[in-house]
């Protein structure tokens, strides 16, 4: 038996993972999540319950969920046990409910870890309700989702919703000096490469470790922030394409470019893309924005987002960003106006709310002798006859009270066509 130890490199002495000695022993050893850990935190709380609650931790990745689960169990003396939703079936859930009833009968409590808590569908997640419930398990799901949106409001309701954050740069050089200790040696880095090894983590303390296992083994000069950059794997930029990020970020991105912050609007898109998004999934937010939030202020900006769109699809990807970022400069650097798309709103509203009314008689066509006894088409008056182009006409349905719709600001061009609008209304209501 001990050949098979030994063939798996388990023997004694089998070099151990970094993140596995470094793996805290106690709560007070977690690195991070001071607005949960420290004096009156959330979970500092919870832990002093005379029963413990279940919990989901919601966070990204990298912050500790899977950790902090295990010294949750630990503190309440719960047995515990880790299960992942991406490779459990309800067969599985079963197994470990009967399971946890057993050791219930025994006396002894179990804290049931789910990691990717989100990935089970409806069925599946309401099939803890019953366990949690009746005290079977003490439920700790873990999620990189927004739970109000990805879990059940039933699940939810049962459990103490705590977010995890990424940890800041002092979480992560706590780290780095932590992994120093267990390695018995400082890192081969310059205090500007130190900087940017932190930078590259980018809030992930999984992440940190992984490149820390990396540079523990450089032998020769000091590696600096190019070094870095250049021999090094870095993180991936989070995105998550179906994931919270992938919408906050083209959230912030509108957000800026309404804005006018066109520094932030370009930052922003560049983040999209290397986090792996879609530049066509960019490009549709974009065309949104230039009739939303610009407008009629200046009408170009539509245009320059087709335009911009048309050469990112001739040209392909890298040469296609240059296309992408002069749009978005353009539209954050344009006059903002959302009179249009407010206006249309309210058209629609009012759509809603008076039903089917007819069109003036006047507005219809009269192509039969029938039709023109009828009286349609009477009074009508072309407008390109008129000498300024305007007959001043109405062609709202009879009865109906007319409210401005359309209200542009002074700003752009809408001052122009503020100008025409004020004409056209004065002549209207001359008749």
């Amino acid at each position: 038996m001990s050949g098979l130890f030994e063939a798996a490199g388990l023997e004694k002495g089998a070099p151990v993972p970094l993140a596995e000695r470094l793996r805290p022993a106690s709560l007070s050893e977690v690195v991070g999540q001071r607005h949960l850990l420290g004096e009156g935190g959330k979970l500092s709380v919870l832990l002093t319950s005379p029963s413990l609650p279940s919990i989901i931790l919601h966070g990204p990745p990298g912050t500790g969920k899977t950790t902090l689960a295990r010294l949750i169990a630990q503190e309440s003396g719960a047995h515990f046990e880790q299960l992942s939703a991406i490779f459990t079936g309800t067969a599985d859930l079963k197994k470990a409910f009967a399971a946890a009833e057993a050791r219930r009968a025994s006396g002894q409590a179990t804290v049931l870890f789910v990691d990717e808590l989100h990935r089970f569908d409806k069925r599946q997640q309401d099939s803890f309700l019953p366990v949690m419930e009746s005290g079977v398990v003490t439920l700790i799901g873990a999620t990189t989702e927004n739970p109000s949106f990805a879990l059940n409001r039933a699940l939810l309701s049962r459990a103490a919703v705590l977010k995890l954050e990424r940890l800041d740069p002092d979480d992560l050089e706590k780290l780095t000096e932590r992994a120093e200790t267990a390695l018995s040696a400082g890192l081969p880095l310059t205090e500007e490469g130190r900087r940017t090894l932190i930078s590259l983590a980018d809030g992930d303390g999984r992440a940190l470790i992984g490149l820390i296992e990396q540079i523990a083994s450089h032998r020769g000069d000091p590696l600096g922030r190019d070094e870095l950059l250049r021999s090094y794997a870095a993180r991936a930029t989070a995105g998550d394409k179906g994931g919270d990020i992938h919408y906050d970020l083209a959230s912030v991105l509108q957000k800026s470019i309404r804005g006018s912050d066109d520094d932030a609007a370009l930052y922003w898109t560049a983040r999209m893309l290397a986090a792996g998004e879609d530049p066509l999934f960019i490009f549709r937010r974009l065309t949104v924005i230039a009739s939303e939030d610009i407008g009629n202020a200046d009408p170009r900006a539509l245009q320059v987002v087709v335009a911009a769109r048309d050469a990112f699809q001739q040209l392909g990807e890298p040469e296609g960003h240059i296309p992408l970022g002069q749009a978005v400069a353009y539209l954050a650097t344009a006059p903002k106006s959302n009179a249009s798309y407010a206006a249309f709103k309210a058209a629609k509203r009012l759509a809603r709310e008076h039903g089917s009314l007819p069109p003036p008689l006047h507005a219809l066509n009269a192509p039969t002798k029938g039709m023109k006894e009828e009286g349609r088409g009477e009074g009508y008056r072309y407008d390109h006859d008129e000498p300024d182009g305007h007959a001043g006409l109405s062609y709202l349905p009879e009865g109906l009270e007319r409210t401005p719709l359309y209200e542009p600001p002074q700003r752009g061009y809408e001052k122009v066509i503020a100008e025409r609008q004020a004409a056209y209304r004065q002549k209207r209501e001359k008749g």
